[in-house]
């Protein structure tokens, strides 16, 4: 029984998939990025049971500095501070995350599929790309929020999704046109496999790390986007949310009155999760590329030479 055990255990360890986490949860850089990340994303799932107050009441007294009471302050309305950091993490990551979901789907679909086809709908769609790419994507979102102005998180989300799509889909098919004609590609249409399924099941596994790449640099995008939004007035202000904190903060004057505690939490947040994104990018290139998984053994190999040398000294 127990060499049965053993052998699950290291056909286990031996499994791709398996191994390419460990070695990814190995990286510091990666693992740092994945500790904000699970922060930040607590904080926003344990939302309702982190909060005191509800973050709409401002039944305080304003302008009080960080205490027992109100750790984070209170905001020149009166309302907690702490109470609307954390919920407005709930509300800036999730239009965060779906964004980036939404503008990484579709630089797929628009990316990937018509790359690998060609012909008359490959130009079509890279047509439609450069268009995209060619309009500055903020005055867009702006042009764009002004006609529906006050909406919901929702409304922003697919706005931000679907301006956000261009840079991912132009990256993407570019890679695709590297992968249509290579020698795996050929075995698989002279074994009768759909265009489909060699698209799912031969050239997505391959470029998996630009598509995840893709997801957190929208997903960041989005978040910094609907952060300037909300900043400019042109969301929903009544909505809590990090943007909306910026905005407030910024028309109450809590700069010019030294009200740091109602500025620097959201804007620290934003600049941190940004950060844990990047560096779980740089993880995911490590991993995925050879040049860099290269370099880092040669970096790694010339340490512990340098420890043996000391060592002998």
């Amino acid at each position: 029984m127990s060499i049965q055990n053993d052998s699950k255990s290291n056909r286990l360890r031996t499994f791709p998939g398996v191994q390419a986490i460990r070695n990814f949860l190995k990286d510091t850089r990666a693992k740092t990025g994945i500790i904000i990340f699970t922060f930040f994303s607590l904080i926003a799932i344990l939302a309702p049971v982190l909060t005191p107050y509800n973050p709409n009441d401002n039944n305080f007294v304003p302008l009080t500095p960080p205490s027992l009471q109100h750790w984070l302050g209170t905001t020149g309305n009166g309302q907690d501070v702490f109470s609307q950091f954390v919920w407005g993490a709930r509300t800036s990551l999730s239009i965060g995350l779906l964004a980036g979901l939404i503008s990484t789907v579709l630089s797929v679909l628009i990316g990937m599929y018509p790359g690998y086809r060609g012909g008359w709908m490959d130009r079509i769609f890279d047509t439609i790309t450069n268009v995209f790419l060619v309009i500055p994507s903020l005055p867009l979102i702006i042009v764009i929020s002004s006609y529906v102005h006050s909406a919901g998180p929702w409304v922003i989300v697919f706005v931000i999704g679907l301006t956000g799509w261009a840079g991912g889909a132009r990256v993407l098919r570019a890679q695709t046109l590297t992968y249509r004609n290579r020698d795996f590609i050929s075995a698989a249409k002279l074994g009768g496999s759909s265009e489909l399924r060699i698209l799912v099941w031969e050239i997505v596994p391959n470029m998996l790390s630009l598509i995840i790449s893709n997801f957190m640099f929208g997903t960041l995008g989005a978040i910094l986007a609907e952060a300037g939004l909300e900043f400019l007035g042109l969301g929903n202000v009544s909505v809590v949310s990090w943007g909306t904190m910026l905005y407030w903060s910024d028309s109450g004057g809590a700069l010019l009155m030294g009200a740091w505690w109602w500025l620097l939490p959201e804007g620290l947040a934003i600049a941190l999760f940004g950060m844990s994104l990047a560096l779980m990018n740089f993880g995911i290139d490590q991993l995925t590329n050879p040049r860099l998984r290269s370099d880092s053994l040669n970096k790694k190999k010339a340490r512990i030479k340098r420890r043996e040398s000391n060592a002998n000294i």
